[in-house]
């Protein structure tokens, strides 16, 4: 973090980026690919490790096997929200990719965030996905083994949490085709 930003004060005086001025930035090649809007904030992405690229590849295939026809899996690619456009791991959406080339999707059914070195991150955008009325988060806390499965948004937070350690699995509430974590997700 920038030292500055430290002061309350100067903190205080900076202003958030619009979605509008975000998207415009970076169509001006004024901003790096590597950067998320999260609350008017340019946040810097974490490089990905090998267990968490490693991880979104396998689930990436799981979903695709088990959704119905209609949905379609988007890996690490923006959803547009009022102020913030987060590149979650993993979001199912409605529609074909093609419906998608003049906007990002504004909502999901399901999204999952793999969580390596980046929970406090993951868990701020878990408010984020609630605001948005996204029904269903998983988070997939990959060195601890545990899968957490966040329903029922309202406000900020997600008022249903339920935890399981693996082999322990959960299924999803919206596509009930879908068990998370399957077999093999994780490193023996």
């Amino acid at each position: 973090m920038l030292a500055v930003l430290e002061e309350p004060a100067i903190r205080a005086r900076v202003p958030a980026f619009s979605v509008a001025n975000y998207h415009r930035l970076f169509e001006l090649g004024m901003l790096s690919p590597k950067l998320e809007l999260i609350r008017g904030a340019l946040v810097e992405q974490i490089p990905k490790s090998p267990l968490h690229s490693s991880i979104v590849v396998l689930l990436s295939r799981h979903l695709s096997q088990h959704l119905p026809m209609g949905w379609h899996v988007r890996s690490e690619q923006p959803l547009t929200f009022t102020d913030s456009e987060p590149e979650p791991d993993l979001a199912v959406v409605r529609g074909a990719e093609s419906a998608y080339f003049r906007a990002h999707p504004s909502t999901a059914a399901l999204v999952i965030e793999v969580v390596v070195s980046s929970e406090a991150l993951d868990r701020l955008k878990l408010q984020i996905y609630a605001e948005a009325g996204v029904p269903e988060c998983w988070l997939i806390l990959a060195e601890e083994r545990v899968t957490e499965r966040h329903t029922e948004p309202k406000g900020s937070a997600y008022h249903q949490i339920e935890r399981v350690a693996f082999p322990g699995a959960l299924e999803s509430t919206i596509f009930p085709s879908v068990a998370l974590p399957p077999a093999g997700l994780f490193p023996v």
